[in-house]
């Protein structure tokens, strides 16, 4: 079977269709990739900050607010775009919103601290959001017995346009420094970069990508606004007790994600307070671990169809074990570099595995808002591991070796939570 068989889609679906969903992975990537794991990150804290001593906390602290945020609006969006048939439109709102977020992110100079956090806030809940939402399309898309392989064509696809995003940036900054220019002068031009970026890109999901959900009957006695819809969510998590195998994906997604956004919101920051990167260099090494995402994500996808979506996260975070090891013993470039490949291969195929995982165990009717669930579970980890790596290194006094040795310990809960999660059975349940 070819690598790309429309054999992989459900009836009616078409393959532009598919690379206009992906093409969505391409276009937000970049703000993950320069905004929270290679510029922004390390210069909020060593020029905004002013690499006080507080710095790396209040960095952490500003990504748990604005993922609280999404803990509580997303479950309750997804529910409202279920009824109304709007996941689309939600969508562009999530993208306008990001995009005016990264322009507020250009605007941030040293010491504009409260700027800074608000635009942090402001563009990280919109593209969580967004995340969410797109990820709801997936099983739209693909058979069930393909959403594996799709799903690693979304993640390996959006690494590529983290890379391009990154590449231009690099080139940029590069040139800006050759010129004698500042970190306040041209980090808020990338930041520019990457605004632009994802608006053009993102374009050709609007354009290819359908809406193929029905409006449904509002529930007798429960209002279909937004206001009504925020009401939902406790009910949403509380329909999960009716799920109980997706109810432990979220509780292993929780622990899991916790390292992955340490990763992901932190990289930057260890490899230039503990190991001396400079910006350059940093930003190297975060387009290497793209690469490795990129090739990640796309083998594993095809190997979790056939292996197994439980076993294949499974041995991801057995690797992102031994990243934590490698990174926590690095005391040069060289080894932290190994850490750093291994650390791209688990996070394109943790994340695909864990995105088909949701559209397998996820009521048909109920995808937006069984994704928004998802989503908060990834939020809540997002609000943890940081928070966690920044109380460690303030109690500490600035240890960033311990709390990257600490985040290890978020992937071994994780695959001990995965263990009792029976797929079959949580399908089944989905079906019925």
């Amino acid at each position: 079977m070819p690598l790309f068989s429309q054999a992989l889609l459900n009836p009616g679906v078409q393959k532009r269709e598919v690379f206009g969903w992906a093409m969505y992975d391409f276009a937000n990537s970049g703000y993950t990739t320069v905004v929270l794991t290679a510029v922004f990150n390390a210069y909020f804290v060593g020029v905004v900050a002013g690499n006080a001593a507080w710095a790396t906390l209040a960095w952490t602290l500003t990504l748990a607010a604005s993922n609280a945020l999404v803990v509580l609006l997303m479950p309750a969006l997804g529910a409202w775009g279920d009824v109304h048939a709007a996941k689309k439109k939600l969508l562009a709102c999530a993208t306008a919103g990001c995009v005016l977020g990264c322009a507020m992110l250009a605007a941030c100079g040293r010491d504009d601290v409260a700027l800074a956090v608000a635009a942090v806030l402001v563009s990280n809940a919109f593209y969580s959001a967004g995340e969410s939402l797109i990820a709801a399309f997936l099983p739209e898309l693909a058979r069930r017995d393909a959403m594996g392989r799709v799903s690693g064509w979304g993640w390996s696809f959006g690494y590529f346009g983290g890379m391009l995003t990154l590449g231009l940036s690099l080139a940029y900054v590069l040139w800006a420094q050759a010129q004698g220019q500042r970190a306040e002068q041209f980090v808020p031009v990338t930041m520019a970069i990457t605004g632009v970026l994802y608006a053009v890109a993102s374009l050709a999901t609007f354009i290819l990508l359908r809406e193929r959900a029905q409006p449904q009957q509002p529930v007798a006695g429960r209002g279909t606004g937004v206001l009504d819809s925020l009401r939902r969510l406790r009910g949403s998590w509380q329909a999960t007790r009716r799920y109980p195998d997706f109810g432990r994906l979220l509780a292993c997604t929780v622990a899991y994600q916790a390292g992955i956004a340490v990763v992901v919101a932190l990289a930057a920051v260890y490899a230039e307070q503990a190991l001396g990167f400079k910006q350059t260099e940093t930003m190297a090494l975060i387009f290497l671990v793209n690469i490795a995402s990129a090739l990640g994500a796309f083998a594993f996808g095809y190997w979790q169809d056939r292996a197994g979506h439980k076993r294949t996260l499974g041995w991801t975070l057995v690797g992102w074990i031994a990243m934590t090891l490698l990174a926590w013993a690095a005391t040069g470039p060289g080894l932290f570099w190994c850490a750093a490949v291994l650390a791209g291969l688990c996070m394109g195929s943790s994340q695909s595995a864990g995105r088909a995982l949701v559209g397998l165990l996820a009521p048909p009717q109920r995808l937006a808002e069984f994704f928004g669930l998802w989503t908060l579970a990834t939020r809540l980890a997002a609000i943890a591991g940081p928070v966690t790596y920044g109380l460690v290194t303030w109690a500490t006094g600035g240890n960033h070796r311990l709390a990257i040795a600490a985040t290890g310990l978020f992937f071994v809960l994780g695959l001990v939570l995965l263990k009792p999660l029976d797929l079959q059975r949580g399908q089944g349940a989905a079906a019925a």
